[in-house]
């Protein structure tokens, strides 16, 4: 494609669809705010509230504030085995277009009925996730990162590994964004509770999962073999514009001489 640089075997061509008018810009106005945020950001900076611990009382009282808080109906629920329930809300912000199964019509944002790894699934279709896109989540004080990222592609039928996701926990403080990604065990309702409803204080974000190592088991032959392509030819290109630089150079030399 020669919008958005796509490209696959020969024979997948037909089976893969993508919207190439790609994600919006970096020019966006929600980028642009973003960027200027996050100019100064430390993404390791831990929260404030990462290792705290509450006793059952401490608890009951969290929630009893918490509720008293919040302006809709999302409240938390205190459970008589000391566990509690509530709400989350997570903003995708995805930049990579995510793999769905192929289906008739373009897919749907809204919530699916099927898993995202149907059994046989031989054929997918790839598009972009409208960004920004936000999704409220039921969990227990107890579910995890990993599960609520699981949770979260099963809800668009998005059939990628999950390993290829991360699940970042974004606060607002001196007029700078801290950005942290969370551990597989780490149990957001948690930190939700102990950060209060106050979306600058804390606020989840779902993105490609961007670390030094890259877990290249997570990916299919196809898509490695493709990484392939694309690195020759980036090394191609570079080599030719610096080759380009130098024939310039060696001109500009002998005119002058």
């Amino acid at each position: 494609s020669p919008d958005c640089s796509f490209t696959c075997h020969y024979r997948c061509r037909a089976l893969v669809w993508l919207d190439c008018s790609g994600p919006p810009s970096a020019g966006d106005e929600d980028d642009g705010t973003e960027q200027a945020l996050e100019k100064d950001t430390n993404v390791d900076e831990p929260s404030e509230w990462v290792k705290r611990e509450l006793d059952p009382a401490q608890v009951e009282q969290r929630i009893k504030e918490y509720n008293s808080q919040i302006n809709s109906n999302l409240f938390m629920t205190l459970n008589k085995d000391g566990s509690y329930t509530g709400f989350i809300k997570v903003q995708l912000k995805l930049v990579r277009p995510v793999s769905v199964p192929v289906t008739k019509r373009v897919p749907s944002l809204q919530t699916s009925r099927s898993g995202p790894h149907t059994q046989g699934m031989k054929r997918r279709t790839s598009f972009y996730l409208p960004k920004g896109t936000i999704k409220h989540l039921h969990i227990l004080s107890h579910t995890r990162a990993s599960e609520v990222i699981d949770a979260l592609l099963r809800k668009f039928t998005v059939i990628d590994n999950p390993c290829k996701f991360a699940l970042f926990e974004r606060s607002e403080k001196d007029e700078q964004v801290y950005l942290r990604k969370l551990a597989d065990e780490e149990q957001p309702l948690q930190l939700r509770l102990l950060a209060g409803p106050s979306e600058k204080v804390l606020s989840f974000i779902l993105k490609e999962n961007e670390t030094e190592e890259v877990n290249w088991d997570a990916f299919t032959l196809p898509e490695l073999h493709n990484f392939l392509r694309i690195l020759q030819r980036e090394e191609e290109e570079h080599l030719r514009r610096l080759r380009h630089r130098y024939a310039r150079c060696r001109q500009k030399m002998l005119e002058a001489l």
